[in-house]
């Protein structure tokens, strides 16, 4: 098609061109944290996708998919659900937590993500990532996501240790997942992991 030449309330868009589409019509995604989103996500859209959430805050996330869906007259099942997973096969967990402090507690103090964290149950965490980004102090900010919650957010450790985590995602409502290694020192191994020779649900 053409390029755009639109100038609205928010979105100004010029030269840009969109690669040709299949025919027919194309499925929606939207991106979502917290309950308002997931919900509107999950009312208005053919999928959400999530990203950098506690394990332990999925049942409450599904709950608003749920609800989002059903007040479109959806069943939960209607709606693709998939994840973007932080994946770093290895043996050496110790690194790749500390791979993980460092990438992503700085992504925890934006507003919108601590905020999402402090929902998620990590009030305290939030507070203390909040603070120590204001204060400029990295090991204050980065220290405050401990082994617990970065193993919680993140997937590391062996190739069945990564597997297995993979499935209980799965058993918890993604239909679809996302393996984004994050370590480029790992790279290899952990998409090697989830080829068809290694895994399979």
């Amino acid at each position: 098609g053409a390029k755009t030449d639109f100038d609205g309330e928010t979105v100004t868009s010029h030269g840009y061109r969109q690669l040709p589409l299949e025919p027919g019509a194309q499925p929606v995604y939207m991106a979502a944290l917290r309950s308002k989103m997931l919900e509107a996500a999950a009312e208005f859209s053919d999928g959400v996708i999530l990203n950098l959430f506690p394990r332990q805050a999925l049942p409450r996330m599904m709950e608003h998919i749920r609800a989002g869906a059903e007040r479109a007259g959806k069943k939960l099942e209607d709606v693709e659900i998939v994840c973007r997973h932080q994946v770093i096969v290895t043996d050496d967990k110790a690194a790749a937590r500390n791979f993980i402090r460092a990438g992503f507690a700085p992504y925890y103090a934006t507003p919108v993500y601590n905020k999402f964290l402090s929902w998620s149950g990590y009030e305290d965490v939030a507070r203390e990532i909040r603070e120590g980004w204001a204060a400029k102090d990295r090991d204050r900010t980065t220290g405050a996501l401990d082994d617990k919650l970065v193993d919680d957010i993140a997937i590391l450790g062996s190739m069945e240790e990564c597997h297995e985590r993979i499935r209980d995602y799965a058993a918890g409502g993604i239909t679809t997942h996302i393996i984004s290694c994050v370590s480029p020192k790992e790279t290899k191994a952990t998409y090697d992991a989830f080829t068809a020779k290694h895994f399979s649900f």
